[in-house]
Parts: structure tokens; sequence; C-alpha cells
């Protein structure tokens, strides 16, 4: 059995594929059923999302072509989609994919950690539908237990590379307790909504949302547990606001230095943060020269985001270098699972020799033979029998399977010298 995976991703497939070969939250569980149920599979699992839909299995070397077949038709595409963008990955190169997914090192923004967020639900999707096994199930703990490691260990995801986050974490410096703080957000946009979840992700104290249209401030309020005001009472709420950020399409100002210096007026020199990504701006420059202000534009959060992903890059590759020795580690458990049969099998024929030269022992004894004599019966006995198959398949085979087996026995033995006994 291998272990395979089947996928594709942002670097192998455009959003258009991406989107025909996914599955959604809700056809998950159905379609991993269908999968364990095709023949060959005994694990399975799949991770999908919008940058890459991965099938995961433990099956038939030689399933590849089923597994593509299985994909399309589920998708009800054609083969020639799945063969075009996707990629397979085997056994040792499977699980080092396995890794740098969890880690975020094959992510489009790399280190980004929603990934490992991701991977753990299509884990608890597949262990809930009972379509993992041993040997998935400790691929998907050990690729979390070594990403939490990465992270731990280099600095792959200290430093944010999104405009939102960067800005975030920039305010948490000025403001030591977020759950004290309001912000004001201008604007009802994708960016705002993205700026809102982070503030919220970061415990901020209450939220005001200012727009134009005070229905769709409304409506993002609501989404958002915030307070809707409309652009025009924006004077009456700016003192109120330890962070504002703003980013409309507006062609004019939105707040002046002097409707700031009004508002700081109001606060007694408490400090605000301002970012401002509108472009043409939304705030005006001028507020940077005014005393307790921090402006930041699209221009400093963008000189911020690239030295992070310079320092990323940095931690990337100490990265790279760490899972190599941790896919490495799973490969040995892999093996010692396919030994284990074996080395059973051969536990057992110990015992079964053990207990049949005891039992001739007894008889022995009861017979009236020294313990002596029997002692050396047993020994003698029990070593003849444990080594009389080994020693007979060396001799039995051939130049070629006689060099491995001789190979092999100094390294079960622990033999220092192959020759030795011939001397």
């Amino acid at each position: 059995m291998a272990v395979i995976t089947l996928g594709l991703s942002h670097h192998t497939a455009p959003v258009e594929a991406r989107g025909r070969l996914a599955f959604t939250d809700a056809e998950l569980p159905a379609a991993l059923v269908r999968l364990k149920g095709l023949a060959g599979v005994r694990e399975a699992a799949i991770l999908s999302t919008c940058n890459r839909t991965e099938i995961v299995t433990v099956s038939e070397p030689e399933d590849e072509a089923r597994l593509k077949d299985w994909w399309r038709r589920e998708r009800e595409v054609e083969l020639a989609l799945v063969e075009q963008h996707s990629f397979v990955h085997r056994d040792h190169s499977a699980v080092l994919h396995s890794l740098r997914v969890a880690a975020g090192l094959d992510s489009l923004v790399v280190g980004e950690p929603q990934i490992l967020g991701q991977m753990k639900q299509a884990y608890a999707t597949a262990l809930s539908e009972k379509t993992l096994g041993p040997v998935l199930t400790r691929l998907f703990q050990h690729s979390f237990a070594v990403a939490k490691k990465v992270r731990t260990d280099t600095e792959i995801g200290a430093h944010p590379v999104s405009a939102a986050y960067a800005a975030v974490l920039i305010a948490k410096r000025i403001f030591s307790d977020f759950s004290k703080q309001t912000a004001l957000l201008i604007g009802a946009g994708e960016t705002i909504r993205l700026f809102a979840r982070h503030l919220r992700g970061q415990g901020i104290g209450r939220l005001i949302v200012a727009n134009r249209s005070l229905e769709n401030a409304q409506k993002l309020a609501q989404e958002l547990g915030a307070f809707a005001i409309a652009l025009d009472d924006l004077p009456s709420h700016l003192a109120d606001a330890d962070l504002v950020v703003s980013s409309t399409a507006a062609r004019n100002l939105i707040v002046s230095r002097t409707l700031m210096e009004a508002a700081l007026a109001k606060r007694r020199r408490k400090p605000v943060f301002l970012i401002d990504l509108a472009v043409p701006p939304d705030l005006d420059p001028k507020i940077r020269e005014l005393p307790d202000c921090y402006l930041y534009t699209v221009d400093d959060l963008k000189s911020v985001i690239t030295e992070n992903l310079k320092i990323r890059g940095i931690a990337a590759e100490q990265a790279e270098a760490m899972l190599v020795d941790h896919a490495s580690e799973f490969g040995r458990w892999l093996e010692s699972r396919d030994a284990a049969p074996t080395i059973r099998a051969m536990r057992q024929q110990a015992r079964s020799y053990r207990d049949e030269v005891l039992e001739k022992a007894r008889r022995k004894l009861a017979g009236g033979e020294s313990p002596e004599a029997v002692m050396q019966f047993v020994a003698d006995t029990l070593a003849n029998k444990l080594l009389h198959a080994p020693s007979a398949a060396m001799r039995s085979a051939d130049s070629v399977e006689q060099a491995l087996l001789l190979s092999a026995a100094q390294k079960l033995f622990a033999l220092d010298d192959g020759d030795e006994g011939r001397r």
C-alpha cells in the first residue's frame, strides 16, 4: 500500500479550474464515503479550499488512474481537466508535501496560518465519516505537530504580510489593551470588512462604521456587531476613535487636518492611530504633522510587508530543512509498520519453539536426567531450531541472493564480521 496525494493548487491551476474541481463543505462527507468505497482505497481524506483541492489516500500504488477517474466523475468534468492541472505525490513525497502545506510553505502567501485550520477541519470531517485509518491519522497529527514546531522555531508567521493584519499588529504596539479601544471604520467594502474581522479577532472593544450610505453602513454594522453612522455624522464621533481606518472611493478628503485637530482637542492628547488605504487618500496627509497622531498609508504598509516577506523567505528556507528530517521520521514509522507482521510471526514461531523444547525438557527431567544435561539440551536445541531456517536459506541461495542475505544477517544478528566464524 502507498500514501498517494492527488491534487491541484494555485501553483498548477487557474481559478476557474480550481472552482470546477473543488468540493464544498456540504459535499465533502458523502464524497469521502464514496472515495473510501473505491476498490483498493484503505483510507481517505479530502482537503478543499479556494486555493487547493487534495485527495489523500492509502491505496494500491497503481491506483493513480482510478483516483483521477473518480475525481472527474465526482465533479462531472472531462478527464483532460484533471490531467492538465493535477499533481501526484507518493509516500515520502506525499508526506513531505503534507508537512509543507500544514506549515504554510506551499501557500499563496508563504507562512499564512489559515491553511492549518483548514487541514484540521479536513481531518475532523474524515474522522467523523470514519474514512481514516492508522496511517492518515498519524500523518495528519504529525503534520499538525511539525507545523507548530516550525512556527515556534522559525519566524515564518511572526511578521504579517497582508495590509489589514500588518496594520492591526502595528496598532497593537501603540495600544496595550485593544479591549478598551474604539475603532472607527470609514467605508463599507471588503477591505473594511477584513480589517473589522482582524480587529474582532484581537479583541477590539467597540466598532463604529461610517459610510456615505447609512443603509450600507447599517448592513455591515449588523454583520460585525458594530454601530453605524452616516459620513455627515463623522465630526460628532471622530473624537471617540482611538483607531481610524478608511477605505472609500471618494475623490475628496474625508477627514481634514482641521477636523482632526478639533477631535484631538476633545481627546486631551490621547493618541490616535490612522490607516488610510484609499487612493486618492481619504485622510489629509497633513494629519501626520499633528501631535499624538500616527498616520499610515498604503505605501507605509507596503514597505512593512516587503520587509516582512524577506524575513519570511529566510524563515521558509530554515523550515524546509526542518521538514526533510520530519518527513524521514514519518517514513521510518511507515517502514516499521510494514515490518510489524513479520516481527509478530517471528516472535510467534520463537515462542512455539520455546514451548516445544520446554515440554521435552520437562519429560527428560521427569525421566531422571540431570538438570545440567537438560539445560544443555534446551540451549542446544533452541539455538539450532532458531538458526536452522535462516542458515538453510543462506546456503541454498544463489550468489546474488546469498550476498543480500549475508548482509542482512550481519545486520540482524549484530555480527562484526561475516568471515569471523571461518577463521
